[in-house]
């Protein structure tokens, strides 16, 4: 199992310390770096920047918004910064949700999710390869654009710029077990965004048809110390602000993957507080137990033990949001 360290979004400015932790985790033997974005720092700038100060980490995003760009565009930015990197880029993209999406980009949520992803790796894949003009009559992402407001004069058009690998590794953050099926077979691998190595029957059938080779990255939250129940506050802020917010109380997909892991009624009470404005409850709701079996939190001998779970199961990549040199330095030395 390769780790890989998770640095996520800025919060109200760029963190002083993102460079310094991906060169530290370059020298300890990390094998990836990623970045993330919601509605504030994009991801592929920090990556850049990142990309130039370190040598041989791979550089992921995880995850790239698909509402924010088109798919050309993103094509763009990923054979971009796969040549100013010497082919260390891996390409996670995600839709988000409704509210996000129409909300901050001020588009439609598609309505069939599973073909807006398929046609939007599409052109992607398309545009790396260039074999040919990117061509896709689609319901979401036509190539060339053939819409009743358009001029009618678009023309395939093939890259200019020639892609330094094709086969630039594809992930997807998906969710829904449709979902995750459908990215076992149009992507290289997946970015869950809760895994619990003790509930593996969760995604067992929608992970069925994997290839070879297919990657599982999941984040996790680490953290050496000695209080565990302390050690679980910033993994409970975390799934109080995912469950609780980012979803409308009617489709929030954070709560129904809480509630496909066994936490239904749990998800449900996040949610009615953190929307009645009682932030702090709702952080206090989360169950330790959960917010335990999908980090690794404690002394190092407890970590030592819990990760032995994570090697034993289809983990290819553990992603370590890690808010230390120390744990990760731990990490390392326990996965070797």
């Amino acid at each position: 199992m390769r780790l890989g360290l998770a640095l996520g979004y800025w919060g109200r400015g760029p963190s002083p310390d993102h460079v310094s932790l991906a060169r530290e985790a370059e020298r300890l033997g990390y094998d990836s770096v990623w970045t993330a974005e919601s509605w504030g720092s994009d991801v592929f700038t920090p990556l850049t920047w990142i990309a130039a100060q370190t040598s041989t980490i791979k550089l992921g995003t995880a995850i790239a918004q698909m509402a924010a760009r088109s798919p050309t565009t993103t094509a763009m930015h990923a054979l971009t910064l796969d040549h100013l990197s010497g082919g260390r880029m891996m390409l996670g993209l995600g839709l988000s949700g409704p509210q996000v999406v129409e909300g901050w980009y001020g588009r439609p949520f598609p309505r069939s999710p599973l073909t807006a992803t398929r046609e939007y790796v599409d052109v992607v894949r398309q545009v790396l390869r260039r074999e040919a003009p990117v061509v896709l009559d689609g319901r979401f992402h036509s190539h060339p654009y053939g819409g009743a407001d358009g001029t009618g004069l678009g023309k395939p058009l093939k890259s200019i710029t020639h892609p330094l690998r094709a086969d630039l590794p594809v992930l997807l953050g998906a969710e829904g077990p449709k979902n995750v099926a459908q990215t076992t077979r149009i992507a290289d691998g997946w970015l869950p965004l809760y895994w619990s190595p003790t509930r593996p029957e969760v995604y067992e059938a929608s992970l069925a048809d994997a290839p070879d080779g297919f990657l599982i990255a999941p984040m996790a939250q680490v953290r050496v110390c000695q209080d565990v129940r302390e050690g679980l506050l910033p993994v409970k802020a975390m799934l109080g602000f995912y469950i609780g917010g980012m979803g409308h109380v009617a489709r929030n997909f954070h709560a129904d993957l809480m509630a496909r892991m066994g936490y239904e009624e749990e998800a449900r009470r996040i949610q009615e507080l953190f929307l009645a404005g009682r932030r702090e409850e709702a952080v206090l709701a989360v169950p330790d137990a959960f917010a335990d079996e999908i980090s690794l939190v404690g002394p190092r001998e407890r970590i030592a033990e819990r990760l032995e779970l994570w090697r034993k199961g289809p983990v290819t990549d553990l992603l370590a949001l890690s808010p230390d040199r120390e744990s990760l330095r731990v990490l390392a030395e326990l996965n070797t």
